[in-house]
Formats: C-alpha cells, sequence, structure tokens
C-alpha cells in the first residue's frame, strides 16, 4: 500500500454520498412540513423515501470503515502507534459531534465515533470473518429495520473491504457482476416498497399508519442493496477518463467531506434563519435549497484544494489527531 496515495475513488463516493445525504437531512432541520396528498411535493416526498433515505447514509457509513482500516495500517506502516492514534481520532470526531448534535438532532459524527471504538478489535480479524460475520449481522439487522445498529456491520463490511484492498485494485467483471445483482434486489425492494407507499398525510386511520410504518420499515431494510447498486454504478462509470472528468468536483467534495458535512448543517440554518423557512418550505422548495447549497460547496470545494492540501477542519482534525501542524499549503 503506497502509503502517500490517496484512493481516489473513495473521493468520489464520499462527495456523491454527502450530495445524498443533505436532501435527507434538510427535512428534519427545517421542519417542513407534510406535503398535501396528490401534490408534486407529495411526489418528491415519495422519491425521497424510495431513493434517497437510508441509500447514502450506508455508503458513508461503509466508507468509513474503509478509512478506518487504511488510516491504522498507514500509521503502522509509517512507525507510529496506528491504535492510539485512531483512538485520539474518534475522540476528537465524537467532540465535534457533540457539538454538531446540539444543533442537528440525530447527526452521526459521535455514533460513527461510538461504532469506530466497537469495530477495533476486529481490525486484526480475518478478513473473512469480518466479511461474514458483518454480512450476517446487517442481514438481520435489516430485517427488524433497525437502522442505528446497522451502522456498526456497514463499517465492518468496509473494514474486510479494506483488507481485501478491492478499491485498489478494482477487478471490473466482478464488480459488474456485482452492480446487475444489486440492481435486481433494488428493483425488487424498491417495488416492494412503493407497494406499500401512503397514498394520503393527516388522516388518523390506523390502517394508514400501519401502511406507512410498514413503507419506512422496509426502506431501511432494503437500503444497503440500493446503495451497494449506486456505489457499484459509480465505480463502474469512473472507469472511463471522460465520467472522471466530468465528475472531478465530487472527487473535491469528498476530499472535504467532514468541512462539507459540516457546513452543509451551517449553510441550512443560517439560510433557515434568514429567509423564515422554518415551518413555511415545501420539499421541492427544499430541493432548490440544497441545489445552491451543491454550487456553493462544489466550488468551494475545488478553489480550496488549489492550495490547500486538507480543508479546515479536516486539517484541524489532523493537528490534533497527531499532535503536530501539518502543512498546509499545497
Amino acid at each position: 500500500m503506497d502509503l502517500n496515495k490517496r484512493i481516489d475513488i473513495l473521493d468520489y463516493l464520499r462527495g456523491f454520498a454527502l450530495m445524498g445525504i443533505i436532501l435527507v437531512n434538510v427535512g428534519p432541520l427545517l421542519e417542513i412540513r407534510q406535503p398535501a396528498s396528490d401534490s408534486t411535493d407529495f411526489l418528491y416526498w415519495k422519491f425521497l423515501y424510495l431513493f434517497v433515505e437510508g441509500r447514502f447514509y450506508t455508503i458513508f457509513t461503509f466508507l468509513f470503515g474503509i478509512g478506518f482500516y487504511i488510516f491504522i495500517t498507514r500509521a503502522n506502516a509509517r512507525g507510529k502507534n496506528g491504535y492510539v492514534l485512531f483512538l485520539r481520532r474518534i475522540a476528537v470526531l465524537f467532540l465535534i459531534g457533540l457539538v454538531h448534535v446540539k444543533f442537528h438532532p440525530g447527526e452521526a459524527l459521535t455514533v460513527y465515533a461510538i461504532s469506530g471504538l466497537i469495530i477495533l478489535p476486529f481490525y486484526k480479524a480475518n478478513k473473512v470473518m469480518n466479511l461474514i460475520f458483518g454480512g450476517i449481522m446487517l442481514f438481520f439487522l435489516a430485517l427488524f429495520s433497525i437502522k442505528i445498529f446497522m451502522v456498526v456491520p456497514l463499517m465492518l463490511l468496509g473494514v474486510a473491504a479494506g483488507q481485501y484492498r478491492i478499491f485498489e485494485n478494482i477487478p471490473l467483471k466482478k464488480t459488474a457482476v456485482f452492480t446487475v445483482m444489486m440492481f435486481l434486489l433494488g428493483v425488487v425492494g424498491i417495488s416492494y416498497q412503493a407497494y406499500y407507499a401512503p397514498t394520503q398525510f393527516g388522516m388518523k386511520s390506523e390502517a394508514i399508519s400501519l401502511q406507512t410504518e410498514r413503507f419506512f420499515s422496509i426502506g431501511i431494510a432494503i437500503g444497503p442493496l440500493v446503495s451497494a447498486f449506486y456505489a457499484g454504478l459509480l465505480v463502474l462509470l469512473l472507469r472511463f477518463s471522460f465520467f472522471q472528468k466530468l465528475l472531478s468536483p465530487l472527487k473535491s467534495y469528498g476530499r472535504l467531506a467532514l468541512t462539507n458535512y459540516l457546513c452543509q448543517t451551517v449553510f441550512i440554518l443560517l439560510l433557515g434563519n434568514r429567509f423564515h423557512l422554518f415551518g413555511n418550505i415545501t420539499y421541492l422548495q427544499s430541493l432548490n435549497l440544497c441545489l445552491a447549497i451543491y454550487i456553493i460547496q462544489l466550488i468551494f470545494s475545488c478553489v480550496w484544494l488549489r492550495y490547500f492540501r486538507f480543508g479546515p477542519i479536516e486539517w484541524l482534525w489532523r493537528m490534533i489527531t497527531y499532535r503536530e501542524i501539518p502543512p498546509m499549503r499545497q
């Protein structure tokens, strides 16, 4: 493993995941009201819960597991104590999350830090065991739609992917077969979920409530399948130089993942306060807000990385982790 070389595909995937996460997070942050039945807003709401909710955080969580493995492996290869550095790293992440959660209830960083501590003993475990154990655990937790507990097996599968070095030498044929399989399973899963999609809101009917709950539960259960298809498709597209260039801003976006994730909350809350959006915005209008934030953050990420090696929050995170001031300029 090259100790200094970044694995570009992981940055593309992080950026891609972040773009989906904000579409879901903006709803509770701005207290978006329930859409009127049979409206365009209602159709977009169903689109979010069929194709976005539970799909992109899954990719982001899986990537955290890969990053966990790469971080410790490279630190050990440099003659440092990878375990100590990682513990310091997730301690900083936890503190950042504690601040962030005051503004964004339900945010992921504190959960990631705790889950990183849980999977630490698996770093030296056999890669086959990690793959099988992670897969079985994810399967059963998905069956019961226990979203928060699915973080641990997703990270563990990320560790296994790091051990197999999948993203350092991507097998094209296997990736294509995997992506097609996930597509077919995803189509079946989404079709099943769509069958239970609610047709109206605001009625206190027990049948409608049970149907809506079933709709959400199925969405959580099939999330990893749809996420795997999304990730596989992006990996295949990036085999072509055309898509590498076209999507290059996504790579910069992913390199500043922590900075951009936190700033998404900052932008949403600032704009919400400035324009009195809390409880006064529709789901479709929130999409326009997200598109504006995309443009700002993508441009910022590309320009920033022309002059600096790390994002501002990443630089601070790295400085505290290593207890030294890393060079910031390119």
